[in-house]
């Protein structure tokens, strides 16, 4: 088996590292999630290498996978965590996770995550308006304590990705203008629950080239410039994450490339001791993770083939989301001819939009089993139980192991928890 990829053949086999794809579904059953633990270390390790022993706090954005098993892998790794909800900080805590190492993101805080997040002892709250400024302000004085407070500024920058997952442009509803920056600071540092301790930006995710973050820095420089002629000085600079993966023909922007160019400007700029802090989710985890999901018909006609499989947009809503696209690999291939059908990967859902894969040659029966690729990020963690469908079991590969890190939901407990009314 080749090392290049912790999914690979072996002997006419897909594996995760030293395991059968197949016999995992035999075990488990499908659809299921398969990580590889290897796979986090090398994406991890891509990060260690290119910060190069300078001051870089990588937080992992736990939206893009918040399984216990991976928080933890990140947490014994070194890494902090980017937060987004209370629910989010209760899982980073709950594996050990260092609360002066969390930064605490998201436009609509609420009071209660507030409170949590500042008895807990975050490193940071990312304020992505003045109302919640206001509240934090509120909040933290009424339990006697300082917030400590980036605020997050929306440089304009186009990342040149996919509508709903940029963030950095004037209409996009994260942080705040960024020429209106110093003026919230100076409010700010007025306020008795507020202490300044950085500036933040996100412009948008699956970037794959350099030119968004540099264009983003310079705004952000000539901000932390403004802030110091007025008396504000601050202690790191959160770039936020974003960093692309391969899904087909990307080439991907690696770490290293990136913090380069990042501390040679601000070398440039007599800004380095600025601690950088980044937020990479999809970076650390979207390769490192499959769903296999086995064929139940092929579906024929003069329009179009479809292979109806028993994954579903509830269980990797990517596709339908975002028209995205994730390579289809039969774990037991057949050799293909030029005559060989192609596909549209669909699931049982009642909707039109459930697609997994459109147009793809794969020579097929049923009861085949597939790998749907790179589906280690905003895969479980954007699943549902739409049409009462009971979310899939996650494995986690170590070498020749399989480890079940969350086993599949059985159907009573798709309404456990709901009650009738009474006669």
């Amino acid at each position: 088996m080749t090392t290049s990829s912790p999914f690979a053949l072996h002997q006419g086999v897909l594996h995760a590292e030293q395991v059968s794809l197949a016999k995992l579904a035999r075990q488990h059953g499908t659809p299921l999630y398969v990580y590889s633990r290897h796979a986090l270390r090398q994406a991890w390790q891509s990060f260690q290498d290119g910060a190069a022993g300078r001051d870089v706090l990588v937080c992992y954005g736990m939206k893009a996978n918040s399984n216990l098993a991976v928080l933890n892998e990140f947490r014994q790794l070194g890494a902090g965590f980017d937060i987004v909800s209370g629910g989010e900080l209760a899982r980073a805590l709950a594996v050990g996770a260092d609360p002066a190492r969390i930064v605490f993101s998201g436009v609509g805080k609420q009071v209660w995550e507030m409170q949590a997040a500042l008895e807990a002892g975050v490193k940071c709250f990312n304020v992505e308006s003045e109302d919640e400024l206001r509240r934090l302000d509120e909040v933290a004085q009424g339990m006697g304590r300082q917030a400590p407070v980036s605020l997050r500024v929306n440089p304009d920058v186009d990342a040149h990705t996919h509508p709903y997952i940029s963030t950095g442009l004037k209409e996009n509803k994260f942080g705040v203008a960024i020429e209106d920056a110093l003026r919230i600071y100076q409010h700010a540092a007025t306020m008795d629950g507020i202490r300044i301790v950085g500036v933040d930006c996100h412009i948008g995710s699956q970037i794959t080239e350099a030119a968004p973050y540099m264009d983003a820095l310079g705004k952000l420089i000539d901000l932390i410039k403004a802030l110091a002629d007025h008396g504000i000085v601050l202690h790191h600079l959160d770039l936020g994450g974003g960093l692309g993966i391969r899904y087909t023909d990307e080439t991907p922007l690696a770490p290293r490339i990136l913090l380069d160019q990042v501390f040679q400007t601000l070398e440039k700029h007599a800004l380095a001791n600025l601690q950088l802090i980044l937020e990479p989710g999809r970076s650390l985890t979207g390769n490192a993770g499959v769903l296999l999901t086995t064929v139940q018909y092929l579906k024929h006609s003069d329009a179009r083939n479809f292979a109806i499989v028993d994954a579903a947009m509830n269980d990797l809503l990517r596709p339908t989301l975002y028209e995205a696209w994730h390579n289809v690999q039969p774990v037991q291939p057949r050799p293909m001819q030029d005559d060989t059908p192609r596909y549209d990967v669909v699931g049982p859902v009642c909707e039109s939009g459930d697609w997994l894969a459109r147009d793809r040659q794969l020579a097929l029966e049923q009861g085949d089993l597939l790998a749907i690729m790179s589906a280690g990020a905003y895969g479980f963690t954007m699943s549902s139980h739409y049409n009462s469908r009971p979310r899939a079991a996650e494995v986690m590969v170590d070498g020749d192991r399989a480890h079940v890190v969350r086993p599949r939901e059985n159907i009573q407990a798709l309404f456990a928890s709901e009650a009738m009314l009474p006669d």
